[in-house]
């Protein structure tokens, strides 16, 4: 059975359809660029020059005992590497309810990027100061400042969005994320900073888009919501709101603003274990649960993994598989990019239900074609056919999505701790995979994708049944939506609607226009 709508919302309150003007693209493209970009770049920016950054660790170690380091502690260094990064991203999660109440969504942001500037120093610097030890521990810290920008951009776009714009925004940060793996796949070529001379340098680059970003995102407005809802601030609101829309007739938006913050104000703002025990908002953190989940262990990490062995299997020579790898990159770049064009006219459902379908399907085939691939000769190119159309699947739906309906199914107050939530199970899974998946290999060899497909699959089932569309609606509209799945029931007066309250199973109060009772 398809997903329940829930009762139908009110259309006491229409907000006029929303443009892209020019202050809304310029703080998207400031905050994509200064935050998730750098989440992006720094996933792929050690890949190039491992080998190199081994041997300088090497180095560095025979310089100081005069004798050079074993084998297994070089693993255990480049391991911790490598891992340091999702850790310090799982850390910069927990930290995003409280910064984002205390600080802003805008305000977080611009401190974040000392977490991002402070380690390009110490990377950039590294070789010139022989310690290895600086490259990990900036690791951790440049993981926080991406645990942070993942939660915190689409946040802040999300509630600065006009619901008829929400989708194509909110997709802009992945496009940002995919544009980051390539450049740092482009620049990470031998030929440019992929070498010994030049990785220093390479790492060091993070902290550009930083600086650009503390230079330019003061000159943009703070979320309205959270300046109306969080801050009591109802005059800087609605002037932020004129400065985004490019109108000065924004009545319906602060109204549909002062509707949620009554219902914040009876249900207070929510923390982490609020959120888990809250009846109201249980399905929606459930499903932000298994999306973020199907999002990492859905197998792309895997796909990136073997992907160069399949490419040197159908021929590729080996000098000229990391030009192909670029391409791989520029695919799920222009493919994201299209998913930012597509997503207010097809929905967030169905791109979710193709994206993760696509994937479960290219699993099961590539599976197939790596194990026959020795016998058939043909089986290599249909190798890559997998490939190429795993990753398009994951860059329409699996990737970008997700970030999209964690900003869409929760209300103000419930927002930020529902992001630490999502953000947590994003890193704690990419940690996972990266401890867990070389003894998958070694002990399931291809037929690792089979465990990716059915993983997939669970997800495509999961979202079929319980996940609604939140296209075109308001965030109060997509609360109302969820209620009978919620099993509370929610009825408001069309002539009063002043107040709602999502939750309190057994509260009733008709005299205000409103009665809430739990099924």
């Amino acid at each position: 059975m398809p997903a329940e709508t829930g009762p139908e919302p009110s259309q006491t309150c229409t907000p006029r359809t929303g443009k892209m003007t020019l202050l809304l693209a310029g703080v998207t493209l400031v905050s994509a660029f200064g935050s998730s970009f750098q989440y992006g770049y720094n996933v792929s920016v050690i890949n190039s020059p491992a080998v190199f950054m081994q041997e300088f660790y090497n180095h560095t170690y025979l310089d100081r005992k005069g004798i050079p380091m074993e084998s297994s502690f070089q693993t255990l260094l480049w391991s911790l590497t490598v891992s340091m990064y999702p850790l310090g991203g799982f850390f910069g999660s927990l930290m995003v309810g409280p910064l984002v109440n205390k600080c802003g969504r805008k305000g977080t942001l611009l401190i974040n990027n000392i977490f991002s500037i402070v380690p390009a120093i110490l990377m950039g610097t590294s070789k010139v100061a022989k310690t290895f030890e600086a490259i990990i521990l900036s690791r951790i810290i440049v993981g926080i400042c991406a645990g942070l920008s993942s939660n915190v951009v689409p946040m802040y776009l999300g509630e600065m969005s006009p619901k008829n714009l929400r989708g194509a925004v909110g997709v802009v940060p992945q496009l940002f994320i995919t544009i980051g793996i390539l450049i740092a796949q482009i620049l990470g070529l031998t030929d440019i900073l992929g070498n010994v001379e030049g990785w220093p340098v390479l790492l060091g680059l993070t902290g550009i888009p930083a600086v650009v970003e503390l230079l330019l995102l003061p000159f943009f407005p703070e979320s309205p919501r959270y300046l109306l809802i969080q801050k009591g601030n109802e005059e800087q609101a609605r002037q932020a709101l004129k400065r985004l829309r490019g109108w000065d007739d924004v009545d319906d938006e602060i109204e549909e603003m002062r509707r949620e913050d009554q219902s914040e104000k009876l249900e207070g703002r929510l923390s982490v274990f609020n959120l888990f025990t809250f009846r109201a908002l249980r399905w929606q953190l459930i499903s932000i649960i298994v999306m973020m989940m199907g999002q990492q262990l859905s197998g792309i990490n895997a796909i990136f993994y073997y992907a160069n062995d399949i490419f040197r299997s159908a021929g590729v020579n080996e000098n000229n598989v990391q030009y192909v790898t670029v391409g791989i990159g520029a695919v799920n770049v222009f493919m994201t990019c299209v998913a930012v064009f597509i997503i207010e006219s097809l929905g967030r459902r169905l791109l979710l239900l193709a994206g993760f379908g696509i994937c479960c399907v290219s699993s099961a085939v590539l599976t197939v074609a790596l194990n026959l691939q020795a016998t058939v000769s043909w089986m290599q190119y249909l190798s890559i056919a997998c490939v190429i159309v795993y990753i398009i699947g994951h860059a329409i739906g699996a990737s970008p999505i997700p970030s999209v309906m964690i900003t869409e199914m929760f209300l103000q107050s419930s927002r930020p701790a529902a992001f630490m939530v999502g953000g947590s199970v994003h890193w704690l899974c990419n940690f996972t995979v990266g401890l867990v998946f070389l003894y998958m290999v070694e002990g399931l060899g291809a037929y690792c994708f089979l465990v990716f497909c059915a993983i997939c699959l669970a997800t495509v089932i999961y979202i079929f049944i319980i996940v609604p569309e939140t296209k075109g609606k308001t965030f109060m509209e997509i609360n109302q939506s969820m209620a009978k799945r919620n099993k509370v029931e929610i009825q408001m007066d069309k002539e009063k609607l002043n107040d709602f309250q999502p939750a309190f199973e057994t509260l009733k109060k008709n005299e205000e226009g409103y009665s809430i009772t739990g099924l």
